[in-house]
């Protein structure tokens, strides 16, 4: 029997992988797993110099070089089909500005393969700076598409402990609304059935809309935290942000509730819209916020969303009311402290309980 094989893909953009690739790639040599590995790099808006100093550093990956930023998405993907072809098992996406505990790949796909209707595994996220404070511990989908990391900024005792203790000491998988695509191991013949990334999202949110389709599937989404990455993580207030956060989270519901679902949550939605007009007119960003609106305005996006929802809905095999049981009625963005914020997630909480009770489909 040949041994399994794990293609790791990481994206380099402009001058990261001189700041960010020696030391993952460290990491990375230190991997006590004794499977096969190959490492994929894909440079996306690749350059001479970036490209030197990438082989310089990684002689034995495969770069593939994109002339132009096709976006986070894309440039996964590409790595993802190659390793594919490869031959890969699994493929085990990471972020460059991250480090990687020596058991970290062994962990992770002991895990996927302890349940055969796991799809993909998060590695339990640190941050850099202060390697006893999480990063993430799984994403979670709010039910107006926002999301935003489990756990941010809570404390381990130690490597093995958290803090609050109700948290589960004992290192079992958990269930996951979605991964986050900065350390995550992902099932080749899952990502055949479903798709990879969409490549419309370009940016930001594609994680959970990979996540969410997992979970229409038939599969599981989990956190294995005893593999542990860490990330050199910094959140970034770019008015840009902001206008693929916002865009690719309502896309994201079109592609994925079933549509008793997207009308039973649109007077809430309609509130939303009010509230982040009045958020971005604070903030700065409202030129963004009317971008989103332009966006979908176009027949070629009304096309797309048309085929992608089908696309979704194809492979359904698990109803919303299994899935929207991990789906957060409160919005929390861990960067954003905002009055109205703290006033209407009551509100938005006691709506999403009643919901759920509705969602019979």
């Amino acid at each position: 029997m040949a041994p399994e094989k794990v293609g790791i893909v990481i994206v380099n953009y402009k001058d990261y992988a001189n700041k960010f690739l020696p030391e993952c790639l460290t990491g990375l040599r230190k991997q006590s797993w004794d499977g096969i590995t190959q490492l994929f790099i894909v440079d996306n808006k690749t350059s001479a110099e970036s490209f030197v100093f990438i082989k310089k550093h990684a002689p034995a990956a495969e770069v593939i070089r994109n002339l132009n930023n096709d976006g986070f998405a894309k440039g996964n993907n590409d790595g993802i089909k190659q390793a594919m072809i490869n031959g890969c098992d699994y493929i085990f996406l990471l972020n460059m500005d991250t480090v990687a505990d020596k058991d970290c790949v062994k962990n992770l796909v002991s895990a996927i393969k302890s349940n055969k209707k796991i799809g993909a595994v998060q590695a339990r996220l640190m941050l850099a700076d202060k390697p006893n404070v999480v990063n993430s511990l799984g994403n979670v989908t709010h039910f107006l598409g926002f999301g935003f990391s489990k756990g941010y900024r809570e404390k381990f005792k130690d490597n093995n402990q958290l803090i609050p203790p109700w948290r589960d000491k004992n290192h079992r998988l958990t269930d996951i609304a979605y991964p986050s695509g900065a350390a995550v191991l992902l099932k080749k013949e899952v990502l055949e059935h479903i798709g990879l990334f969409d490549e419309e999202f370009w940016m930001y949110n594609e994680d959970q809309d990979l996540g969410w389709r997992i979970w229409l599937s038939g599969y599981k989404c989990v956190l294995a935290p005893n593999a542990v990455v860490y990330h050199k993580y910094e959140f970034s207030r770019s008015v840009k942000k902001y206008y693929w956060l916002d865009r690719n989270r309502i896309v994201a519901m079109i592609k994925n509730y079933h549509w008793l679902t997207l009308i039973l949550i649109m007077p809430a939605f309609v509130i939303m819209e009010f509230g982040l007009v009045l958020f971005s007119l604070k903030s700065g960003w409202f030129r963004e916020k009317a971008r989103v609106w332009f966006y979908f305005c176009k027949p070629r996006v009304w096309l797309y969303l048309y085929n992608s929802r089908k696309q979704s809905q194809k492979i359904r095999k698990v109803q919303d009311r299994v899935i929207v049981k991990m789906f957060s009625g409160r919005i929390w963005y861990q960067e954003v402290d905002d009055i109205k914020l703290r006033l209407i997630n009551p509100i938005f909480n006691w709506y999403w309980f009643i919901v759920k009770k509705i969602i019979i489909w």
